[in-house]
């Protein structure tokens, strides 16, 4: 049985199968050519460089592809890394099952539908909760099966759905302390918010940037879906309650610089802000401690401003 790429430990041969999740071809400081690579299977993802490659390889060993692998775990600058020595592009006939090579979130997809389909009963509002439940049905298999992000965070098989199902956990929370915060609201914007990825994302495999993805953006998608909607279920499209809810997505962002038309102008606009960030923080940066060795520090996270976090000796809380 094949060891997965988190199984190896520094200084060990690696023979295995993995996806490639990105492939760049760079040039090295004498101008000779190499792949810098990013592996993935189910237990995680690790970056690799395969030295003195070609153009002919960038086009062989593209993102999507999987591959045999024969290398060696190595440690750069504190991280993992897989030193390349060969790879074989496998083909169907190989009869690799392609769920071993892609990342999943830690809870399955029918485990995160139940567990949001909880919150609807608690968005009493007719209109929003029409709204939400047409598009849960519109785009269920690809809601629950998407990434949150290309690289950034929720950067899985299913982190789409278990990003909104954190931030409505974490939402219910605030709203015990904040009993002043329109629930219905803050739910059905936890829930709508990202859901324009599903569109301006490929899928959780090599995930890419679509067309709609690079030219309009996830905010501006589902604020589009919200109105088709609302059409489509004979809403009003200048009701108050069609309004709240497309500002809830729109503003999310919190910035004009990081992309929202508006900035939030309701409490729980403000709220959903917040709270998305923290979760993306989060996430980000336990990701990053976990790939990083007790006693250094990750790498800088561009989603931190270029900061880096320190991942401390003692496993103790």
């Amino acid at each position: 049985m094949l060891k997965h790429l988190n199984d190896y430990n520094d200084g060990e041969e690696i023979n295995t199968v993995a996806m490639i999740d990105t492939s760049q071809l760079r040039r090295d400081k004498n101008n000779r050519f190499f792949l810098n690579l990013q592996f993935s299977d189910r237990s995680g993802k690790i970056s690799g460089i395969y030295w003195q490659a070609s153009e002919e390889d960038q086009l062989k060993y593209s993102a999507g592809s999987i591959v045999e692998l024969n290398g060696k775990r190595i440690t750069y600058q504190g991280h993992p890394q897989v030193k390349v020595y060969a790879m074989r592009v496998v083909s169907d006939n190989d009869g690799y099952d392609l769920a071993e090579f892609v990342t999943s979130a830690p809870q399955n997809g029918n485990s995160l539908r139940e567990d949001i389909e909880q919150y609807l009963f608690e968005i009493v509002n007719p209109t929003w909760n029409r709204i939400v439940r047409y598009l849960l049905k519109k785009y269920n298999q690809e809601f629950f099966d998407f990434p949150a992000g290309k690289s950034n965070h929720h950067a899985v098989r299913g982190g789409l759905a278990f990003h909104t199902l954190t931030m409505l956990k974490v939402a219910k929370s605030l709203t015990d302390i904040y009993p002043q915060t329109n629930i219905s609201l803050l739910f059905a914007g936890c829930i709508l918010h990202d859901m324009g990825k599903v569109i301006e994302l490929s899928g959780p495999v090599a995930t890419r940037y679509t067309p709609a993805g690079n030219l309009i953006g996830h905010l501006v998608l589902i604020d589009e879906q919200i109105m088709l909607a609302a059409k489509e279920l004979q809403l009003s499209l200048d009701s108050e309650d069609v309004l709240l809810l497309r500002h809830m997505v729109l503003s999310h962002h919190g910035k004009l610089e990081y992309g929202s038309p508006k900035l939030p102008q309701l409490l729980e606009a403000e709220l959903l802000h917040r709270i998305d960030d923290l979760d993306a923080s989060v996430y980000a940066i336990t990701q990053a401690l976990n790939e990083t060795k007790p006693g250094t520090f990750t790498n800088p996270l561009m989603s931190q401003e270029g900061r880096r976090f320190y991942r401390p000796n003692s496993a103790s809380k």
